[in-house]
């Protein structure tokens, strides 16, 4: 297999022709949305926030530099973005980071898991760990099925390693946190915000056309795709989560 190959093998696919797609500046349905376009609409604090947002990428200072590898590749296979060209890939690590560093929380925190700093230290180290037991390398080393593999046991519940990390805090839950971590790094970001065709914040301008499900006028029409998983991943079917707890918001079980 040439380089080309292995690279293309990790791009999403066209359902209709199962041809590679390539990497694109803005994927989604909206080619050609800009969510910036409509900045003049918005007051000057939101202005802010969003272009902050999009112009600054805030440096790591939270995860170590033996951690940075491990949780960089995590990442990037629980929200991988082989459809973004390189310059316009959503720095989700360095929010998180920032997360973190920051101590920023939701204000409550389960009974059963740690702050959430810990509970990310103690979860790279049982994924790296998991990862030596299942592929006989660090996470990062592996390949990319190897890694969904080990994923694969989190989002199960599956204690393969670990057992001892494991004991100080939910495995269900530090699964659950890693993903809204990344879902919500990625959709705070305004190339995202290109992607899905969002209008932006709706202060002060207002929405305008609440009823019949009519676009507003800024809005552009969808220009849908079909698409397949990529090769290398397991992602390409729904499976219910294992038996831990159903519910992973609100305020139950808190202190």
């Amino acid at each position: 297999m040439t380089e080309t190959d292995n690279k293309t093998s990790n791009w999403i696919r066209d359902g209709k022709t199962r041809a590679p797609m390539p990497p694109m500046e803005q994927p989604g349905y909206y080619p050609g949305y800009r969510i910036m376009s409509q900045k003049a609409y918005w007051d000057a604090a939101t202005r802010r926030l969003v272009e902050d947002r999009l112009y600054h990428v805030p440096p790591i200072r939270f995860f170590t530099p033996d951690e940075v590898p491990t949780i960089e590749a995590i990442v990037n296979r629980i929200l991988p973005q082989d459809d973004r060209i390189p310059e316009k890939k959503i720095p989700v690590l360095h929010y998180i980071d920032e997360r973190l560093f920051e101590d920023i929380i939701d204000g409550y925190r389960f009974a059963d898991m740690p702050p959430d700093r810990e509970a990310y230290r103690l979860g790279i180290q049982a994924i790296d760990e998991t990862a030596r037991k299942l592929g006989g390398k660090p996470f990062a080393a592996l390949d990319p099925i190897k890694q969904d593999e080990v994923l694969q046991t989190i989002h199960d519940g599956k204690e393969i390693a670990a057992r001892r990390i494991w004991k100080q805090m939910s495995i269900h839950r530090f699964w659950h946190t890693l993903v809204q971590d990344c879902v919500a790094a990625y959709y705070s970001h305004p190339w995202a915000w290109d992607e899905i065709g969002y209008g932006g914040p709706a202060y002060p301008r207002a929405y305008t056309r609440l009823e019949g499900g009519q676009p507003e006028p800024w809005e552009v029409d969808e220009q849908p795709y079909e698409w397949l998983a990529p090769v290398d991943s397991l992602s390409d079917t729904y499976e219910p989560l294992g038996t831990g707890p159903v519910s992973v918001t609100g305020q139950g079980g808190t202190h």
